[in-house]
């Protein structure tokens, strides 16, 4: 079987960046990785890892590139079968390449098809939108303005007169 997918660049712009890719089900993720940086571009010499994901993004369990773990190994991306970690009732993962860059890409499971006779597999099948030359910021929660800030309590702690302890308490 034939598993399409559709990886969408995690940005904050208008423009959707997004690639639709075939790849055999029985393709580690290793092959997954190559088709998605020679897709958007990369030369693919950078450390990546994917992440498992549920319906709401969530990250999961990391399968890596290489084994850089300390303590118990992790899974590897040439180890680990595409559909051991995709199927019908597990669609998403998180593919994140260049952990300088944090380039971030959402990979979904659309469709699965029978394979096509004549077809080179994997397949890039649609590309949408320009990939910028630097990986978009990533904006967290304590960036926003309206954030709640913790250390917002209007008290001047270089303020020593009025600050409300006394001096001599020990």
């Amino acid at each position: 079987m034939i598993y399409r997918f559709r990886v969408i660049l995690d940005n904050d712009t208008e423009d959707d960046i997004f690639r639709d890719l075939e790849i055999r089900e029985a393709d580690t993720l290793e092959d997954l990785h190559n088709i998605i940086t020679q897709s958007f571009g990369f030369d693919g010499t950078e450390m990546a890892s994917f992440y498992l994901s549920d319906d709401q993004w969530d990250q999961g369990e990391e399968i890596s590139l290489f084994d850089l773990s300390e303590g118990e190994p992790s899974r590897l991306m040439n180890e680990t079968v595409i559909n051991d970690v995709v199927h019908e009732l597990q669609t998403k993962l998180i593919y994140v390449y260049d952990f300088l860059s944090m380039w971030t890409f959402y990979v979904e499971l659309a469709e699965i098809v029978d394979e096509a006779e004549g077809h080179d597999y994997p397949n890039l099948m649609f590309v949408q939108g320009q990939v910028p030359d630097t990986a978009p910021e990533k904006l967290f929660e304590a960036d926003h303005e309206d954030s709640f800030d913790e250390f917002d309590d209007g008290i001047d702690v270089d303020d020593y007169n009025n600050l409300d302890f006394d001096e001599n308490w020990n």
